[in-house]
């Protein structure tokens, strides 16, 4: 038997620190294992302590993946990223532990599971108005979150990287007005600002009196925001801005649904995949891909070029007489 604790030190501690892992990768593969450790001991009546390498079986997985959905009521996305997180475990083990080589090879063969593939969520331009009309600009915690969604929703931000942002990762200097952030795989981009938002950021800094290392978007205490508080924000101002703005209430808005408006919003002004690719951090264009999808105006166009079923397509005709003479030769 192979004890399972130096395995998973040794990948936190060898693996994630040697590929030089982001705090948020390591923060998803520990809230992983930890939910897997938990099931393990209610089905094995062990502490993870005490767990073998061989206890984490093929069996055990799938019926921890089914209780993530059953159970946990997860979505089959985060199913997925779960998984992910255990085969990455299990193929750093393979190198360690061979004579675990079969066990191994049937967890590393669980498949990710297929999911409906459905149009992005996105703001319209009167549902972002709506929204940005909600939080109370006469206090400092509504001039915040004010000020935090309508970054959100220009820049495109992912989430972590808009409640990572300090003082110092904002260039205001005119023309080229940018903040600056670190996304996934370490890589470092820039994302220029437009002049009504520079001139509310330059505002909310000055008013601050911050030092160059602290948040740009401070929760009570002074430290950053969560994920979850960005969330809870959107909970909170999404009824309200429905009362205005009707399609509102049928729409399941969260924070990633701002990084979708901003790309729908770079869509519509004509900007190509390639550029939005670039502008959100995406590795390749296929990401960018689903927002041709969504993007109905798009079709529509398309549609309009088209000649409806029925109606025959008429022949040009130059009206020029010599022009015509030579057409009919």
């Amino acid at each position: 038997m192979t004890s399972l604790a130096p395995i998973m030190q040794g990948f936190f501690t060898e693996r994630l620190t040697g590929r030089r892992a982001s705090r948020h990768t390591v923060a998803a593969y520990r809230d992983t294992f930890r939910l897997l450790l938990r099931y393990a001991q209610a089905e094995l009546g062990r502490p993870p302590a005490a767990l073998d390498l061989a206890d984490i079986d093929a069996d055990l997985v799938g019926g921890f993946l089914d209780h993530l959905q059953a159970g946990r009521n997860n979505s089959i996305a985060t199913r997925n990223a779960r998984l992910a997180a255990i085969h990455s475990l299990f193929g750093y083990a393979a190198l360690r532990c061979p004579e675990h080589a079969l066990l191994i090879q049937r967890v590393l063969a669980i498949p990710q599971k297929r999911r409906d593939v459905t149009d992005v969520c996105f703001l319209t331009r009167a549902e972002a108005d709506a929204l940005l009309a909600v939080p109370d600009q006469s206090t400092l915690l509504g001039r915040r979150d004010h000020l935090l969604l309508l970054i959100a929703m220009q820049t495109g931000l992912r989430v972590s990287e808009l409640t990572s942002l300090t003082w110092g990762d904002a260039e205001l200097s005119r023309p080229g007005a940018y903040l600056r952030c670190t996304g996934k795989g370490r890589k470092q981009r820039v994302t220029p600002l437009i002049r009504p938002t520079t001139r509310l950021l330059q505002r909310w800094i000055t008013d601050r009196h911050a030092a160059p290392a602290d948040p740009l978007f401070p929760n009570r205490a002074g430290g950053h925001l969560s994920r979850d508080a960005v969330a809870d924000l959107l909970a909170k101002y999404i009824p309200v801005a429905a009362r205005t703005c009707p399609t509102l209430a049928s729409k399941n808005v969260t924070p990633h649904t701002l990084r979708h408006t901003a790309a729908m919003e770079l869509l519509h002004a004509g900007v190509d995949t390639s550029t939005i690719a670039l502008w959100l951090g995406h590795a390749t264009t296929k990401a960018t891909d689903i927002y041709l999808h969504a993007d109905l105006a798009t079709k529509e166009k398309a549609l309009a070029r088209t000649a409806p079923p029925g109606v025959g397509i008429r022949r040009y005709r130059p009206g020029d007489s010599l022009l015509a003479f030579l057409e009919n030769l």
